[in-house]
């Protein structure tokens, strides 16, 4: 990151975006800047533009790294401005904001656009004729469907379907919301219910699901030993070849390859090895899309090294806290459930269940850095640390997702 953009103050999220198949085809860029809100993103120049979404839309997906598109919002000023920023056309989506009036300048300003080849997509979108003139230019309308009963949904629906646009639902919170909208016909979707989960308490688990428990809860155990881990993991092939190619891979830059699964525990050590087995078996052990792995993997990071810079002990336990306390969606369980079937150390549970602790503390901010709910920060937080820990730890996500895909 050049030094511009490091001491912008610019606060940085990204939410996914995605397609029928739960394939993450974009990213909302979410951003504040207390000093510039209407310009922060990209007030400085292209250089610091091309870097910020080198950052924020490289992903990881099925073993190569791929850029997508970048869902960026625009107020009123910055749309009708003179001075609107060269912005490479095919990796951004302008969004226009709900509480923009489709007024001449807006309707004149949003053509141009357009005519330059920009995507235009319609936030928060209710539709009234007014914004007919919008929506003739649009190719993305975002329909926000929380607190909208299915009706509700559908009546939105059917307004829009003369218009040639593709129809986003954002805000879905529950699967049900998901599979009706799929129904009705939009083609992208936003929100939080990949962290819903769609069975209830009670379900039996499956075998794999059952044989993951266990090595999870086996991994956990501060007791255990090399040769009870090999017993476990040597069992899976696919977790046993993938483990030893991380091992073996520049990254730890050994001086001879290792052969064998505990010649690998002790040269790295368990930390090392439980943090991997553990993302490898979460990641091998269920069909849900790759984006939750990926999330779990940068909010553990992220804990880890936000836990560094405070001086914390043990950061290996503040990674575990933030890849495990989304274990319950990898597993279609809730919560409780979860805690329940995997023993895991006191600390990191309550730190996951309540927020308690250093840990919990942790956990509860980097959840709402990620989610972007900036308002929810404590006002003495070091958002120089968190902007840095979580650039970093998209890097290292992208580059773990791609050695387990490999």
């Amino acid at each position: 990151m050049t030094t511009t953009a490091t001491h912008s103050q610019v606060l940085m999220a990204r939410q996914p975006i995605f397609d029928c198949q739960q394939r993450v085809v974009a990213y909302e860029l979410l951003y504040r800047n207390e000093a510039d809100t209407e310009h922060a993103l990209f007030n400085d120049s292209s250089a610091t533009c091309d870097v910020i979404l080198n950052v924020y839309t490289s992903i990881a997906d099925n073993g190569s790294k791929k850029s997508v598109p970048a869902f960026i919002n625009m107020t009123r000023d910055l749309l009708v401005s003179d001075d609107f920023p060269e912005l490479p056309r095919k990796q951004i989506v302008i969004e226009v904001l709900e509480d923009i009036a489709a007024d001449d300048e807006v309707i004149a300003a949003v053509t141009r656009l357009a005519e330059k080849g920009y995507r235009i997509a319609l936030d928060d979108f209710v539709y009234s004729p007014e914004f007919d003139p919008l929506l003739k230019l649009a190719h993305i309308v975002k329909v926000d469907v929380l607190g909208m009963s299915q009706e509700e949904i559908a009546k939105q629906v059917k307004l829009l379907r003369p218009f040639n646009v593709t129809l986003l639902a954002e805000k879905i919170e529950t699967v049900e919301v998901l599979e009706h909208c799929h129904a009705l016909g939009f083609k992208l979707f936003q929100g939080h219910f990949l962290s819903k989960p769609k069975l209830i308490k009670g379900r039996k688990l499956e075998a794999n699901h059952a044989n993951l428990l266990m090595l999870v809860s086996e991994l956990q155990n501060s007791r255990t030993t090399p040769e009870r881990l090999e017993e476990l993991i040597i069992q899976d092939p696919v977790l046993t070849y993938k483990l030893l190619r991380i091992v073996n891979s520049a990254a730890y830059s050994l001086i001879r390859r290792v052969e064998s699964l505990s010649e690998a525990i002790v040269l790295l050590g368990m930390d090392q090895i439980r943090s991997w087995a553990t993302m490898i078996a979460l990641a091998n052990r269920t069909s849900k899309p790759e984006e939750i792995c990926r999330s779990l993997l940068l909010r553990g990071k992220m804990c880890e090294a936000i836990a560094a810079s405070q001086g914390c002990h043990n950061n290996s336990s503040y990674f575990m806290t933030g890849v495990l306390s989304q274990l319950h969606v990898m597993l279609d369980i809730d919560q409780q459930t979860m805690l329940e079937q995997v023993p895991l150390g006191e600390d990191i549970e309550s730190a996951i269940k309540d927020h308690a602790g250093a840990m919990g503390d942790i956990l509860k901010h980097v959840t709402h850095y990620e989610a972007g709910d900036w308002d929810l920060l404590p006002n003495d937080i070091d958002i120089d640390a968190y902007e840095e820990s979580y650039r970093a730890a998209l890097d290292w996500s992208k580059d773990a997702m791609l050695s387990m895909s490999n």
